[in-house]
């Protein structure tokens, strides 16, 4: 066990998870929302107790994969979904996946990985996802924080990070965060750019 992997599980084993709302994020309910091929390869990444996980699969997504570096919060899914599929919760390093999907939801896991390792997420997302697929979700529209996660950063960051490998469909203040985020969180969808 790495150090990575015993200060998630410590984090999940006290409760300290301040970022996990009780429920999927009312943006992201409603971008799921408007999905209507059911059949998409949906990964969500560091997806803690991944309530979207949970409401996709209840709406009848059934490729859906969540990777934490923490067992203990793929423990807590399991526990309350009993009937996701066991075989879609990834114990893995982001960075060490190997596979295709075809859309990649982020959900507090950008900012909680140290900011050194940003354009490092970018290649990996990039390599993840299929020809076309998605890169949707919530980034911090936050005063970069060096001390610990949440990590914020700003959209000319984000743009500079993400335009030489994804277009940038979407990248604005999300009109619908939870009010506690509200005017702090930007609402991105972006499509991996193809290889020329």
């Amino acid at each position: 066990m790495n150090i990575y992997e015993s200060f998630w599980n410590r984090k999940y084993i006290q409760g300290d998870t301040g970022w996990d709302i009780g429920y999927v994020s009312p943006p992201l309910k409603e971008y799921i929302d408007q999905l209507a091929y059911k059949d998409l390869k949906i990964l969500i990444p560091g997806g803690g107790n991944s309530y979207e996980a949970e409401y996709l699969h209840d709406q009848g997504f059934k490729n859906v994969y969540v990777a934490d570096i923490s067992k203990v919060a793929l423990q807590n899914i399991q526990l309350r979904v009993p009937h996701f599929p066991k075989e879609h919760l990834i114990h893995s390093d982001f960075f060490q996946l190997e596979d295709t999907f075809d859309l990649i939801l982020e959900q507090t896991f950008f900012c909680a990985i140290d900011p050194s390792l940003r354009r490092q997420y970018v290649l990996k997302s990039n390599q993840l996802l299929a020809e076309n697929g998605k890169l949707v979700g919530l980034l911090f529209n936050i005063p970069l924080n060096t001390e610990n996660p949440p990590y914020g950063g700003h959209k000319d960051e984000y743009t500079d990070l993400f335009d030489p490998f994804f277009t940038i469909e979407i990248m604005e203040t999300s009109y619908n965060s939870i009010s506690k985020r509200a005017g702090n969180e930007l609402f991105i969808k972006l499509i991996k750019k193809s290889k020329d």
